[in-house]
């Protein structure tokens, strides 16, 4: 039981200290400011990780990759922990492939919630400030989708063809490393 509670305290610190990470990421891509309660968030969660990164991995144009290595590294503290709880089972390659698998499954879990937050907020505050913010982090998402499937009585139904996507991706990630442990 106690290697319960701590896989899901590691799963929690590696979720929340990777998924600012990569939405830090996001965020730089695509321009965003962080002069919103948001971007203050992110900042104070991630800087302490990202910020000595960027010292020794220059960005690649538009790409923060210190901000990648600093969510990969997350995930790989939470699997090397792991690891070593279970008296080092498995090889370090495997510790290495689960934790670059769980920056997958981080990325799809934080869209995922981003497009549910973002289907929500359009019903019930369409235009407040942190709308716009989710919206623009939504957008290069939805827009391909929104090419292929058209509006239906005039309801957008793209949010709800990317997160059935991305419940299948998920669905294949979870079992690809089902798969490798065992």
């Amino acid at each position: 039981m106690l290697v319960q509670i701590i896989s899901l305290l590691l799963d929690v610190a590696a979720g929340l200290i990777g998924g600012a990470c990569l939405l830090r990421l996001v965020m730089q891509w695509q321009r965003i400011p962080f002069n919103n309660p948001i971007g203050r968030f992110i900042f104070a969660v991630s800087d302490w990780l990202v910020m000595p990164l960027r010292r020794r991995l220059p960005a690649i144009g538009r790409l923060d990759t210190a901000s990648l290595v600093g969510a990969w590294l997350a995930k790989l503290a939470q699997f090397a922990v792991l690891w070593l709880l279970s008296s080092g089972q498995g090889s370090v390659l495997l510790v290495l492939m689960l934790s670059v698998m769980g920056l997958a499954q981080l990325l799809i879990s934080g869209l995922s919630a981003l497009i549910l937050i973002y289907a929500v907020l359009s019903w019930v505050q369409p235009g407040s400030m942190n709308m716009a913010l989710i919206e623009r982090l939504c957008q290069p998402w939805l827009a391909p989708i929104r090419r292929v499937v058209p509006m239906v009585g005039g309801v957008d139904l793209s949010s709800l063809v990317l997160l059935l996507l991305l419940q299948i991706a998920g669905m294949v990630l979870g079992s690809v490393q089902m798969g490798l442990m065992h």
